[in-house]
């Protein structure tokens, strides 16, 4: 089948769909398959389930002429994602790094949204099937992207970019996350860097913080939007962070609910960003300081007479050092860090967990650490508690006795950490 003529199809569909178990209705099945699924089989239940059409690739599930036999379901998703954006014809901000991206990505979809149409990738939608299904979400009436690009391997990125065409880029910052999937530190640079490249070669522009020496560095000869610095662009200044992240701009002071200065460049990216499109500062100001963070990500939560810093939805060791250092700075407040093992760090893990244990022991922080990894460290301050598994922690640690304090949770997803709040 022609790719015109399957756009043709998809654009009398509502949305695209590649599980049965969601609502169907007015949608084109994409039957997906993977090591341990099939789609194809489920072709005819979403036909049945309120689905238009369905597309799959082997010939015994075409049951009716609804059904498109293709070569492959993967590819024909993302070249119809690619179609799709081109006729669309708006700006796409595509955006990815080590740490921030998503809660990056959610701040400028909301300012931006404060006087745009505008249509964002939906929580971690972010890879090789995300992309295609954040782009193929968008429809006429979408008067500007952003789409978050996450990859743990070379060349995802490149990949992501040739699917979505960004018109602006942005990298949130160069961290050791997947080092396993990179290699090493400069593996990271690479990679990410990787949406620099495709800006350049294809003329277009990309936002920068010109406060990070290695954006700055990285960035060079590319057609740059400047934000941070007194000589940028966009200058902005950092005012407090306890905990919660205040910042100026042009006059105006921000006062978010987001917490730890590293949320401040977050925040800086979204005002930038806002200003370029010509967004008004006090409707940027409106969206920031009514952003609410959710899903496990900087969110604070009273319980009982304890306030608890929930970040558990991942971790690395940028990630996990920042955290720590933004307990550390607080005042007025016991502070205790629950932290769990950071995974996919490859064969420097036990180096990067004594590196935590030792920043925790340098700032007279209380901490549980839960975890293989960081029951192997070595730990000279007596407080500090180690346990190899959650359930040796939920056994051997009275979290009742804990009163009016600050508690930091924070470990890689894997971790499933946010269990804590129920022992609370």
């Amino acid at each position: 089948m022609e790719m015109k003529e399957l756009y043709n199809y998809f654009i009398q569909c509502d949305k695209v769909e590649t599980d049965t178990r969601k609502d169907l209705t007015g949608s084109m099945y994409f039957a997906l398959k993977g090591d341990n699924f099939n789609g194809n089989i489920f072709a005819e239940e979403a036909l049945r389930k309120g689905a238009k059409f369905a597309v799959i690739e082997e010939a015994k599930y075409k049951i009716s002429d609804k059904v498109f036999l293709v070569e492959n379901v993967l590819s024909t998703l993302q070249n119809l994602a690619i179609y799709h954006r081109k006729q669309l014809g708006i700006p796409i901000i595509a955006l990815t790094g080590s740490n921030g991206k998503t809660t990056t990505k959610e701040l400028i979809n909301a300012v931006l949204s404060q006087q745009f149409r505008c249509v964002a990738t939906k929580g971690n939608l972010n890879n090789h099937i995300g992309v295609p299904l954040t782009l193929l979400s968008m429809t006429p009436d979408t008067e500007i992207g952003v789409v978050e690009m996450g990859a743990n391997h070379p060349l995802e990125i490149e990949a992501l970019c040739n699917i979505a065409l960004p018109n602006y880029g942005y990298i949130t910052n160069f961290g050791k996350v997947h080092l396993e999937g990179f290699g090493s530190f400069e593996g990271v640079i690479k990679a990410k860097t990787e949406l620099y490249r495709h800006i350049k070669d294809h003329d277009q522009k990309v936002f920068v913080n010109t406060d990070d020496p290695l954006q700055v560095e990285n960035a060079k000869g590319l057609n740059k939007i400047t934000f941070c610095s007194k000589d940028s662009n966009y200058p902005i200044t950092f005012l407090m962070a306890n905990p919660y992240v205040s910042l100026q701009f042009d006059q105006t002071i921000i006062k978010s609910q987001l917490i730890g200065k590293y949320n401040y460049l977050n925040i800086a990216t979204a005002v930038a960003v806002g200003r370029f499109f010509k967004v008004p500062i006090l409707s940027i100001k409106e969206a920031i300081e009514n952003y609410i963070p959710t899903n496990n990500r900087s969110q604070i939560i009273q319980k009982g007479s304890n306030k608890v810093i929930l970040d558990a939805y991942n971790a690395n060791p940028n990630s996990m050092e920042v955290a720590i250092e933004n307990l550390a700075q607080l005042t007025d407040t016991r502070k205790i860090a629950i932290l769990g093992d950071m995974f996919e760090i490859g064969e420097d893990s036990l180096k990067e967990h004594q590196n935590i244990v030792n920043l925790v022991q340098s700032n007279s922080i209380d901490a549980v650490l839960i975890g293989e990894t960081f029951s192997n460290t070595t730990v000279s301050d007596p407080s500090i508690k180690r346990y190899k598994d959650f359930d040796q922690f939920k056994n051997g640690f009275d979290l009742n006795k804990i009163r009016e304090s600050t508690i930091l949770i924070k470990a890689s997803r894997g971790m499933a950490l946010e269990k804590v709040l129920d022992l609370l």
